[in-house]
């Protein structure tokens, strides 16, 4: 039970830490890049032992970094759409994997720049001015975070969580702790990614049937229909102006 304790702990603060520095780096002016030195002698008391079991503990939840900035933004719902979207027209590798990522990184950065802001606000600079604790920083770190995630996430999930989690019933959104709240809202996410995938087939959906429809009327039947469609699928996705619809969306869905 300790040991759990323990990662939780720090699986915490390397979260929190996350978006200190990433209010940091998105607003604050250039800072030097730290020396790290890293020397491995021999344990000559417990207290040594405890320490480097902390720092392995610590080192291994930040290895997993890149996976808590995607679980507590934006990026999964932005990500997922923009893959069924890809599959709905039938591309294959147009737009490739790289183009899909580093979009959906960027309109990240864009749908969380408000809270990215608000972490640097009021927690990092203060912290910087050593006006507030460390601990104090990282308690204001997580809370835009909290009210994005909460923002987001059904109750339905939530009460999910909650009640698989053991814990007795929040009485308001702060008693539930952010652990419960991170799984509710990623199920969340990719629920509401799948509804907008939906909604992105079925035009595509429509102009296979059509095409499908007109080579079988045709007796052209050895021929792929969605050789035929993929053209006019580009052209409607283009004349329509597909881009710009698909992530006006996305980004409007957020709000």
């Amino acid at each position: 039970m300790k040991t759990g304790q323990t990662i939780k702990r720090y699986f915490m603060l390397a979260l929190t830490a996350l978006l200190v520095l990433a209010g940091a780096f998105a607003y604050a002016e250039p800072m030097p890049i730290p020396s790290l030195n890293i020397g491995v002698g021999t344990a000559t008391k417990p207290n040594d032992v405890a320490v480097t079991v902390q720092i392995f503990l610590l080192l291994t939840i930040m290895s997993l970094a890149p996976g808590l900035l995607i679980m507590t933004t934006s990026f999964t719902r932005i990500s997922v759409v923009l893959s069924f979207l890809r599959t709905a027209m039938g591309t294959q590798s147009a737009p490739s994997n790289q183009v899909i990522l580093s979009l959906s990184m960027f309109l990240t950065f864009f749908i969380m720049t408000p809270v990215w802001q608000q972490i640097n606000k009021e927690a990092y600079q203060p912290w910087k001015a050593q006006q507030i604790t460390q601990e104090q920083a990282m308690e204001r770190a997580v809370k835009p975070v909290r009210k994005f995630m909460l923002s987001q996430t059904r109750e339905k999930d939530l009460a999910l969580f909650v009640s698989l989690s053991k814990l007795p019933r929040p009485k308001n959104a702060e008693e539930i702790p952010t652990l419960t709240i991170i799984p509710a809202f990623m199920i969340s996410e990719l629920r509401t990614a799948f509804q907008i995938g939906f909604l992105i087939y079925i035009p595509f959906i429509v102009v296979d049937m059509v095409v499908a429809s007109v080579l079988m009327s045709m007796g052209m039947m050895m021929l792929p229909p969605v050789m035929i469609s993929l053209p006019f699928k580009i052209l409607l996705f283009t004349l329509v102006d597909g881009w710009g619809l698909v992530i006006g969306s996305l980004v409007n869905s957020f709000g």
